[in-house]
């Protein structure tokens, strides 16, 4: 039996039965979650192994990366500059990247970079992964990419190229790049453990991924053997040159080993965040409301940044999204704890997200990468927490 470690409040111990059926009965093997109800914490849970080469425990300090969970932060990054009457989100690209201009992208505006309706999801030719983590190399190619779709008619999740993207944006505005930005205006106030490129002084915190093969390879499989629900999405992924492919295949190698020390130092922040369950949840209470007083953007910003902009068929992950401006909004299935939730997953299980109607802010994070609808982990703990508080 895994010990679980930590605390919630009266009322939440609904939450920490979940938490420990994760471990039993999902396939946790190092986790921790983390709860703000109005503005405090009520649930703080941790347990597990960290490093299954050395059976290093899970810690409360300990560090997990949790992917594309980082494009929140980054989002709140550009809603504060939004907020500060520095980014125009409805102003071309071009007005603050003139190099953005290039192959038919004068007119593209900010919003639609956040919202994944730019078209940029790939490279016609992939950077060597170097260049793509020194940052100027892939921010020139991105600038130099023609769009794959005509901007603004549809939306497919720019998966690695939306942190490069806004990134860029955020830099060009504010004079700082995006992880230092997170640092001194987010992290810094309000006291957070997380990273968009992590110091070379935390390594020895941050937890080592494990990851789960598919049971069953869908690609393999003959074509009247895919449930009928899947057979575009299995299609694509079988296609080497659809956007599903090309998307996570904007460097060369393509594959990116993201527990090595040169991926977790660089800037990614479409994908590298590195940091606590409870560093999301206060980072989500303070955009919902005031935390130690500290609130990040105010309820008129919130309620635009979270306004719809595209749903529907996503033209990278075959299956209907929903984003407002850099936010992933609740789904069938993600459904956060209501319709009025905002915020994102990351690849293989990571979850945070705000839900202002209910109060809640929350985030889990976890060293268990297990791809596929068959993975509950998060969705049982918001069921939980949503549960808790009625």
């Amino acid at each position: 039996m895994t010990t679980i470690n930590g605390e919630v409040a009266p009322g939440f111990e609904p939450v920490r039965e979940a938490f420990a059926a994760n471990f039993t009965q999902h396939g946790d093997i190092g986790a921790a979650v983390c709860v703000y109800w109005h503005g405090r914490p009520v649930v703080d849970l941790w347990g597990g192994v960290a490093d299954l080469d050395t059976g290093r425990p899970w810690a409360q300090d300990t560090l997990q990366l949790v992917y594309s969970a980082t494009k929140g932060a980054t989002a709140t990054a550009a809603h504060m500059l939004a907020e500060r009457g520095m980014l125009d989100l409805d102003a071309p690209v071009a007005k603050y990247w003139p190099e953005f201009a290039a192959n038919g992208k004068a007119d593209i505006p900010v919003r639609w970079l956040l919202s994944h309706q730019a078209g940029l999801v790939a490279l016609d030719q992939p950077l060597p992964l170097v260049e793509a983590l020194a940052w100027d190399p892939m921010a020139a190619a991105l600038a130099a990419q023609r769009p794959l779709w005509t901007p603004g008619t549809a939306h497919g999740y720019h998966g690695r190229t939306w942190g490069w993207l806004v990134g860029e944006v955020i830099r060009r505005v504010s004079g700082r790049s995006p992880g230092r930005f997170f640092a001194e205006e987010i992290a810094g106030p309000l006291g957070l453990d997380f990273f968009i490129g992590l110091p070379p002084s935390e390594r020895d915190r941050v937890s080592r991924m494990a990851y789960q093969r598919p049971a069953v390879d869908l690609t393999t499989v003959p074509d009247e053997e895919v449930p009928e629900e899947l057979r575009e999405q299995v299609a694509a992924w079988r296609d080497p040159n659809s956007f599903s492919n090309r998307a996570y295949a904007v460097t060369n190698p393509a594959a990116i080993d993201f527990d090595s020390p040169e991926v977790q130092a660089a800037e990614l922040p479409s994908s590298n965040g590195i940091g606590t369950a409870c560093s999301l949840a206060r980072m989500y209470a303070a955009l919902i409301g005031e935390v130690d007083g500290v609130r990040l953007i105010v309820p008129e910003t919130l309620a635009s940044a979270t306004a719809e902009q595209a749903s529907g068929k996503d033209q990278v992950l075959m299956f209907p999204s929903r984003f407002s401006t850099g936010y992933m909004l609740p789904t069938e299935g993600n459904l956060m704890t209501g319709p009025n939730a905002f915020g994102h997953t990351g690849r293989g299980g990571s979850l945070a997200f705000a839900d202002p109607e209910r109060g809640i802010a929350f985030g889990y994070v976890m060293n268990h990468i297990i791809s596929g609808s068959h993975d509950v982990r998060a969705a049982v703990l918001a069921d939980a927490v949503r549960k808790s508080v009625g």
